[in-house]
């Protein structure tokens, strides 16, 4: 029989003892609970958020889903929706590193990009803008894709570079599918942004395909 948040005693109500002990001390189920702010017509908040874990595999699994496809989930709906992928969108972004670390090679721009790829479903196009020393000006997702493409717009990508007072900058996104090798779209998509942004006087870093457990570089 499940309970409301409402009808529980004090102590066991999540936000109390979010509040009391500190979020760490709430299930995973409990802090979407939190998120969801109520359950649906015989279903409880928490009892919902279990749900909804479970019917993407796990929590990680959950974060990667879109607000489309949560939104069609049972219990769920356009607020929900939203709250949840805003929520786990922030987790991403709160993870990246701090902005002024310095890009001078591959392997830190597939680090200053990996927070806002992981854990996605769908393609993403990152942009990662440097000043003249390296030192990273900008981070921001610029484009989203299907599961299996993203569309790479070179004006766009320059346009991102030039209004963050960028010298130098690169470019990186991800393959939800975990295969890290770049397909022929990828490899001349990227000699376009590198002969583009010789035009414009920017220096072009890289162009790395990250997935959630690797990551290479685009010859």
């Amino acid at each position: 029989m499940w309970m409301r948040v409402k009808d529980m005693p004090e102590g066991d109500r999540p936000r109390e003892r979010l509040l009391a002990g500190g979020a760490q001390a709430l299930a995973d189920r409990e802090l979407l609970a939190l998120l969801l702010g109520s359950g649906t017509a015989g279903t409880g908040a928490i009892e919902l958020a279990g749900q909804l874990i479970a019917s993407q595999g796990d929590l990680g699994a959950l974060a990667g889903t879109e607000a489309c496809a949560l939104q069609r989930l049972p219990g769920m709906g356009p607020a929900k929706a939203a709250r949840v992928a805003a929520a786990f969108e922030l987790a991403r972004r709160a993870g990246r590193a701090p902005d002024r670390r310095t890009i001078s090679g591959s392997a830190d721009l597939a680090e200053a990009a990996a927070p806002l790829l992981h854990g996605l479903r769908h393609e993403r196009l990152v942009v990662v803008v440097c000043d003249q020393a390296g030192r990273v000006l900008r981070v921001r997702p610029l484009t989203e894709g299907a599961a299996d493409r993203c569309p790479l717009p070179v004006r766009d990508v320059l346009a991102a570079a030039l209004a963050a007072g960028g010298v130098a900058f690169g470019i990186a996104h991800n393959h939800p599918s975990g295969i890290l090798a770049p397909s022929d779209p990828d490899r001349r998509a990227t000699d376009r942004v590198r002969e583009a942004a010789d035009t414009v006087g920017l220096r072009f870093l890289d162009h790395v395909i990250v997935t959630d457990a690797a990551w290479v570089r685009i010859p």
